[in-house]
């Protein structure tokens, strides 16, 4: 829309502007409503599938009443994509979640994901892209209270911070993980833009925004390439179901309603989990060798053969000597194809051979003859006592029941004493008494895909990555082997025994090995002082990684409290009790053995208090949170309970500084520190 003449009441012209907004995304969204496609479609199938579709577009165009529907506004000094006549007005831009467009067609408000709307988020005085004004909005509830105004080609306006950028960054939270899309940052803007057809692999610190990014560059990918990923698919995968349904909202606020979310584990649920492993055992199953035994292992059923094969059609008898069924088999297996494909293929080249001799005794047999003859008894039984078909879950049961069979298949790839510890010491009798593990799981999932190739996905999210072994992330690649991923993480936040070590090797296992490492270093959630006290711990669990360094000023963030041991408990609830005086979420972080210790405290003091997962409200705002789920979640104020029982609760230091890192840096305006017993000496 054309820009005009400054008003002599700005604040009312905006406010104008988002209510007549209001009333054309109401009016495209009753047009939607009132759509009647009883005489347009052929069939109930067709029928079902187009309600379908509407009504996910009428669930896009809702209007929330507390989200703003446009946040910023670009005054270009030219028409965008044409040249202007000396003196004629540039072109303005409402800048929202969705676009919204009048009666007429013409855009109210422009989609944040459009071209149009990328200078929002990366004009700059040094390059202000043909932007002569960018003016952000500030919103109380759904009501439009502010404006900031920044003029990128006047030089003597003064370069300053954006009170309200500022003020919607440090917003406090309730409820579920909220978008960005108001507050994204250039080099996070870098990200979310990149093309479809490259993985890209962020590694950030806490506070820099890299799950957020990650989630908007999803809903970016599927602005830019609806059609293709409507077909392929894309897929978001976290670390647990506490921190999926943190996140759950941010997609569909953005209106993208059919992005999937799950679990490594819910990908790899091919048997019932009901066991665990010790840490060296899962180690050693999670490492990237076992893809090597479980090949070996598939292969080692099919049997060379070396009877002839006699095939009777009708009166006459056509014999295939084994040598020629030793070829076949020898070529399928030198192809090196899955299991399953070339158990498939391995009839129909044994009636190939059938129907060379038919040819050649001057017979003219044509295709329904060699799938007749590739159904022949005959046929079929060599087939099954060749290549026999192999149930992955039975196969990886007689791998760790079996030491006779794991050590012909992991010979020169596992040493003895690793093949021990992965052996079962009492083995099960069946797959469905099994006490399979986690790690069990995803070696199933490798074992079934070398069966029969895992479905590909268009792009897939991998959040908190840093954490997977080598055959997890093994079992994600195979769902993007055809598109791409997103890897977010943090080096510095690995907890897990088989953390990685470097992104190269993990997106090497990803399947993934050229993928772009970007790195983000700005926090802009978690305070200055706060950052600082963590980072102490960096060079003794993650050395030479980069740390954070937080935007935020905000003295009084931090409070470090020693007690006596008999009355921590009591001084861990006066600390919750003082947050809550202030606004927004908090949360509890303690090692997982003081849980229901601390839980049985706050409950004698008549405070109620949620779970990791559950919603906060503005009457629910307190979160009891074991340390082993804290990743991936923040809160306004954090109260830690006891670090040196959170470093003692993890099976080596590492890990226990790394999980000890997470949860100091879980707190977006303040953190309390309370502890009994001396603090670790990487602390200072």
């Amino acid at each position: 829309m054309p820009a005009h003449a400054p008003d002599t009441d700005p604040l009312a012209r905006e406010r104008a502007h988002l209510t007549a907004s209001r009333a054309a995304l109401r009016a495209m969204r009753e047009d939607v409503q009132a759509l009647d496609i009883r005489d347009v479609t052929a069939n109930w199938v067709n029928a079902a599938v187009l309600e379908r579709q509407i009504e996910d577009r009428i669930k896009a165009l809702a209007d929330l009443s507390h989200t703003p529907l446009f946040f910023g506004r670009l005054d270009y000094l030219h028409m965008v994509g044409a040249a202007l006549a000396e003196g004629a007005e540039g072109e303005r831009f409402y800048i929202g979640r969705r676009h919204v467009h009048d009666a007429d067609g013409d855009p109210m408000v422009i989609d944040w994901r459009a071209p149009v709307s990328q200078p929002f988020y990366r004009a700059s005085r040094k390059d202000p892209q043909d932007v002569g004004l960018r003016r952000r909005f500030g919103y109380t509830g759904g009501d439009l209270t502010a404006y900031e105004d920044e003029h990128l080609t006047d030089p003597a306006e003064q370069q300053r911070t954006s009170r309200l950028l500022q003020a919607e960054i440090e917003r406090p939270r309730v409820g579920p993980m909220r978008d960005i899309v108001a507050t994204i940052q250039p080099e996070q803007d870098e990200i979310v833009r990149s093309g479809l057809g490259g993985t890209v692999c962020v590694q950030g610190g806490p506070g820099t925004g890299k799950t957020a990014v990650g989630l908007h560059r999803v809903a970016y990918l599927l602005y830019a390439h609806r059609e293709r990923l409507a077909k392929t698919g894309t897929l978001v995968i976290g670390p647990n179901r506490s921190f999926l349904h943190y996140i759950e909202q941010v997609l569909p606020a953005l209106g993208e309603l059919e992005v999937k979310q799950a679990t490594v584990d819910d990908l790899v649920a091919h048997v019932e989990v009901r066991g665990t492993d010790p840490a060296v055992a899962a180690v050693v199953k999670g490492d990237a060798r076992m893809a090597e035994v479980l090949r070996r292992a598939v292969r080692s059923h099919v049997t060379l053969p070396t009877e002839p094969l006699m095939v009777v059609r009708g009166s006459r008898r056509w014999r295939i000597p084994a040598y020629e069924l030793e070829e076949i088999v020898r070529e399928l297996l030198d192809r090196d194809i899955r299991y399953g494909a070339a158990r498939d293929a391995l009839p129909q080249r044994i009636a190939h051979a059938v129907l060379v001799r038919m040819e050649q005794s001057g017979e003219a047999p044509d295709d329904r003859v060699q799938d007749a003859v590739a159904r022949n008894t005959a046929v079929k039984a060599a087939v099954k006592a060749v290549w026999p078909p192999v149930d992955p879950a039975k196969l990886v049961l007689r791998l760790l029941s079996d030491p006779e069979f794991l050590a012909a298949h992991a010979d020169g790839v596992l040493t003895a004493d690793e093949q021990k510890t992965i052996l079962w010491t009492r083995p099960a009798r069946s797959v469905r008494a099994a006490q399979w593990s986690l790690a069990d799981a995803v070696l199933i999932d490798e074992a079934t895909d070398l069966v029969q190739r895992t479905h590909s996905l268009g792009h897939v999210v991998l959040d908190e990555a840093q954490d997977l072994s080598p055959m997890q992330y093994r079992a994600v690649g195979r769902r993007c082997t055809t598109g791409s991923a997103t890897v977010l993480g943090d080096l510095a936040q690995g907890t897990t025994p088989w953390a990685t070590g470097s992104w190269q090797e993990a997106l090497t296992h990803l399947g993934k090995p050229d993928a772009a490492v970007e790195e983000l270093t700005a926090g802009f959630r978690v305070p200055r002082e706060v950052i600082a006290y963590a980072s102490r711990l960096l060079p003794h669990m993650s050395p030479g990684l980069a740390e954070v360094t937080s935007v935020r000023e905000s003295p009084g963030s931090l409070s470090v409290r020693e007690v006596e041991v008999a009355d921590l408990d009591a001084a861990v609830v006066a600390a919750c009790e003082e947050s809550l005086r202030h606004e927004g979420s908090i949360g509890l972080i303690a090692a997982d053995a003081r849980v229901p210790s601390l839980a049985a405290a706050l409950t004698s003091a008549s405070h109620a208090y949620l779970a990791p997962g559950e919603e906060t409200t503005a009457e629910s705002r307190l979160t009891l949170v074991p340390a082993s789920l804290a990743k991936g979640l923040e809160y306004d104020y954090v109260v830690l309970d006891e670090p040196s029982a959170v470093v003692d609760g993890e099976p080596d230091e590492r890990t226990g500084l790394r999980r000890l890192y997470v949860a100091l840096t879980r707190a977006v305006s303040g953190l309390t520190v309370v502890h009994a017993v001396g603090l670790p000496g990487e602390l200072g």
